[in-house]
């Protein structure tokens, strides 16, 4: 399926930068024979990861306890109690690598993003700006020796080049070692038509199939599967080297409900195109209704999912006023491609608008715990997951 031109997901600009504006084809194929879901056109990571990424963890509550709970869990199961040694791809600012930290094991953080890995090294994680590869994972074993546990969170589907990683990986473990990465999953993304968790930085979009089957190539395999409900949904995989640990019965009762949601068929993708056609007209539909009643809508959470749903749609901002978001970096630019004007949080509270189209879907719950006063002033959501709806 193709979404049309899209540009960086996080790439908030200024109109000084619209001429300079990168765009590529945003197209999603299936692979019959490894089962796996990815973009048919990658984009140079540097455009993504690099000393202006938008993107800090730590701005959402929910999540820092999500990764507190996940590090607790590695503590208790997966760490040698000899000197363990943990490390983090992706750590961004150290959301997850402080729990370690704090309880005094060792631990090394990979972070490609300069601006986001200074603030890690700020708070005392160890922390380098790098993209882990195999050259890396030698020179780590030879500087701080093998990992017990390897850790990623919603980073591993943003890699293009996984099977370097895999091999890496392999070298970097120690033989009753860990690999425990979570990332949005693409039964959730079958089940809820979530579209938006589609755009550049997730090249791939995993099932427990196509997992298995990439690691399976290097000699790893799954060997427990635990389902989690953040980023919308997403699944965590523990992953060993062959036949150094049990496989948990979940393995195999996750793979089952995959076949019976068709996640190895054709049929079910091109199903998923028509319900993403159908997403995106009804919502559209809906936000030209409103501006004919004159109603005021503004968007909620300028996320990376929001760029998605914004270009393939044709959302401009004569439709949406603007997008309200917490995040500094973002707040006095424009939304890439449709360059709706993001602002502050307070813009948000200091005239509330009628509707707000929540694009931070996936944090619903602290959203809606946090927003009672929008609703007693009459405002309402627009909702376009799983289901374009309206409510209170």
């Amino acid at each position: 399926m193709s979404f049309g031109k899209m540009p960086i997901a996080n790439g908030f600009l200024t109109p000084e930068q619209y001429p300079e504006e990168y765009f590529f084809e945003l197209g999603t194929a299936f692979c019959p024979h490894c089962k796996m879901v990815q973009l048919t056109e990658l984009v140079d990571e540097r455009k993504m990861f690099h000393e202006n990424y938008a993107f800090f963890s730590s701005t959402s509550v929910r999540m820092a306890e999500h990764f507190q709970r996940f590090a607790k869990g590695v503590m208790k199961d997966y760490l040698d109690p000899s000197d363990p040694f943990v490390v983090e791809i992706g750590s961004n600012d150290g959301i997850m690598l402080q729990n370690f930290a704090r309880a005094g094991v060792r631990h090394l953080g990979i972070e490609p993003s300069a601006n986001v890995a200074e603030v890690a090294r700020g708070k005392g994680i160890r922390t380098i700006s790098e993209f882990f590869n195999e050259d890396l994972a030698r020179r780590i074993v030879a500087e701080l020796g093998q990992a017990d546990a390897f850790l990623g969170a919603n980073v591993m589907c943003h890699i293009p080049y996984l099977h370097s990683v895999a091999a890496g990986i392999r070298i970097l473990l120690k033989p009753r070692g860990v690999l425990m990465f979570e990332d949005p999953y693409m039964g959730d993304i079958v089940q809820k038509t979530s579209y938006d968790q589609i755009y550049d930085e997730h090249a791939f979009y995993f099932s427990v199939a196509s997992v298995s089957h990439l690691f399976g190539e290097h000699g790893l395999e799954v060997i427990d599967v635990l389902p989690q409900n953040v980023h919308g949904g997403s699944m965590r995989y523990v992953i060993a080297h062959k036949g150094a640990r049990p496989v948990s019965a979940a393995v195999a009762l996750q793979r089952a409900r995959e076949e019976a949601l068709g996640l190895h068929r054709p049929e079910t993708y091109d199903q998923l195109r028509r319900n993403i056609e159908r997403s995106r007209d009804e919502l559209m539909a809906l936000l030209r209704d409103l501006k004919r009643q004159g109603k005021r809508v503004v968007g909620y959470g300028a996320t990376s999912k929001s760029t998605t749903v914004t270009n393939y749609c044709g959302i401009t901002p004569d439709l949406v006023e603007f997008i309200s978001d917490t995040t500094p970096i973002k707040q006095g630019k424009f939304s890439p491609g449709a360059h709706i004007p993001v602002r502050p949080y307070s813009a948000f509270q200091e005239r509330y608008p009628d509707y707000a189209l929540l694009f931070a879907w996936n944090h619903a719950e602290e959203i809606m715990a946090k927003e009672q006063k929008f609703r007693d002033a009459g405002g309402k959501w627009i909702n376009y997951v799983p289901k374009v709806q309206v409510s209170a």
